[in-house]
């Protein structure tokens, strides 16, 4: 099962940038997780870090795999910056902002922004909780003589409904 941790794009200006959201929800188990009540307090219910991270990369990794046309196999290479300020819980949303800073036939960097908003507070707005500093490879040109599958194991159907959804049409 591949896990989504984005719920819909938001904005795409092909090559340069791409915007999702994702709808942080007490019915997601991993929030469970971190932090359970025990005998220090109550249950703190928030998003890893590691998975806001991860929300990123998949935005990012889509502006990348959209700005060759899905053709290649694009995955997370290196993390050059990460720092996320604040935690998400149940009930705010998480905007990512990924821009394409380079890209070329090895390979791409991206910049992000993580944003929250906190639907509970007075006066709801997106502030900024988080940079991100990526790069990607294309698997296929950066590994030579590793055989990988000849179908896109990177954008499977679940990232291509994604798409759609969002009213993006990607043939991969």
């Amino acid at each position: 099962m591949r896990w989504m941790w984005i719920d819909r794009v938001i904005a795409l200006e092909p090559g340069r940038r791409l915007v999702a959201v994702k709808n942080v929800s007490l019915a997601e188990e991993h929030l469970h997780d971190h932090f359970p009540a025990d005998g220090r307090g109550a249950a703190l219910p928030v998003m890893p870090a590691s998975l806001i991270i991860e929300g990123m990369a998949q935005t990012a990794g889509i502006l990348v795999g959209h700005a060759g046309r899905f053709a290649e196999k694009v995955i997370l290479a290196k993390i050059g910056k990460a720092e996320i300020d604040r935690d998400a819980g149940p009930g705010m949303t998480l905007r990512y902002t990924a821009t394409l800073e380079r890209i070329d036939t090895l390979g791409a960097s991206t910049t992000g922004v993580v944003e929250l908003m906190d639907h509970a507070a007075p006066g709801t707005a997106f502030a900024e909780i988080g940079r991100i500093d990526m790069m990607f490879s294309h698997i296929d040109r950066n590994m030579a003589g590793t055989e990988f599958p000849e179908h896109n194991f990177v954008f499977s159907e679940g990232f291509r409904t994604l798409l759609r959804s969002s009213g993006i049409e990607a043939e991969f």
